[in-house]
């Protein structure tokens, strides 16, 4: 039912479920910032949280998206909303936010690299290139958690 339904009224309140989430997603985030300042270190990153789980939305409804690449999108939405993750929100606030723009950035460079990147592109509703967005994640996690990331990542997608 995640990837394939007719049914318009199951996708209005799926549409419905995914606007409140990035809502209330985006208010959290914004109140810990506006508590923290705009000097924390990854603000940015944070930022990005509500935009990138909007998109990976968007992209496992999209018909276009191949059903392997949706799997590996339904399984980064998944980490987003589960309370059990390597840092847990329940603990930490939304700094603990960064695995799942972690895991986020890993899945949709994944689908540009499969050939997808124009979709991505058609339905980022965030700031910025989609591809520059990214690349500038994955580089500055791969940075400050270490170069073993990506494949730990991966391993977890797949």
């Amino acid at each position: 039912m995640l990837f394939e339904s007719d049914d318009s009224d199951t996708e209005g309140a799926m549409d419905q479920k995914q606007d409140d989430f990035y809502k209330s997603l985006r208010s959290r985030i914004g109140a810990w910032l506006k508590d923290k300042g705009p000097t924390y270190r990854h603000a940015h990153l944070l930022l990005l949280a509500p935009d990138l789980f909007h998109l990976l939305c968007r992209l496992s409804f999209d018909k276009r998206i191949p059903a392997g690449q949706r799997a590996k999108l339904a399984v980064a939405i998944a980490y987003f909303v589960s309370p059990l993750d390597l840092i847990p929100e329940v603990f930490l606030g939304p700094v603990a936010f960064l695995d799942d723009v972690a895991i986020a950035a890993y899945a949709l460079n994944s689908v540009i690299n499969s050939g997808q990147g124009e979709i991505a592109r058609e339905l980022w509703a965030g700031h910025g290139d989609l591809l520059n967005v990214v690349q500038n994640i994955i580089a500055k996690l791969d940075d400050a958690l270490g170069g073993g990331l990506p494949k730990r990542i991966q391993s977890f997608l797949e």
